[in-house]
């Protein structure tokens, strides 16, 4: 059954509106899943803060120009599934590469971020980017350290002057 030329404009704004909040696109093949296996890696996707969508390349590629990025077409060939990732682009990332190695019939084949399309190595060199927590943790530790650094040399002359009251008062008490 065709799809109207009113629809397809509907689904390619609907495209648009979930790219402008993407941080990402992760495109995957996915002939062969069955439709338990597709629905529960879109639950499971739904999870990272992303969404998995079946698309028609054509579709999809009109909307990524609309909104500026790159649509390669190397991407867009054959049955293809599109994941937009609205958060943290590793969690996603990781999902799909592991479900790729379990089911051995899901296949990633690359992703956009802006203006830049990568392969299924780039996907694989997302998931070994850490989370937003580690990040976090990172920067909070480079903050830190110069400042404990700084406390504990303002806090040497005290603690050096306190030791040798210390050591007096030990004397005085030896005397007496």
């Amino acid at each position: 059954m065709a799809i109207t030329r009113e629809k397809k404009g509907e689904i390619i704004d609907g495209y648009v509106e979930r790219l402008r909040r993407s941080q990402a696109v992760i495109v995957t093949e996915y002939r062969g899943l069955t439709v338990k296996q597709l629905e529960a890696l879109r639950r499971e996707l739904r999870g990272c803060e992303s969404e998995m969508v079946v698309t028609k390349n054509t579709l999809a590629a009109r909307a990524l120009t609309e909104v500026g990025m790159a649509a390669p077409e190397s991407l867009l060939k054959g049955p293809v599934a599109v994941t937009f990732c609205f958060g943290e682009l590793a969690a996603p990332a990781k999902t799909l590469n592991k479900w790729a190695k379990d089911t051995k019939v899901l296949a990633v084949r690359g992703g956009i971020i802006g203006q830049s399309a990568f392969d299924e190595a780039g996907v694989q060199s997302l998931t070994e980017l850490p989370s937003r927590e580690q990040l976090r943790a990172q920067v909070v530790g480079a903050l830190q350290s110069p400042l404990a650094g700084l406390v504990n040399v303002l806090a040497g002359p005290v603690r050096g002057f306190l030791n040798v009251l210390n050591a007096r008062i030990g004397q005085l008490e030896q005397a007496a």
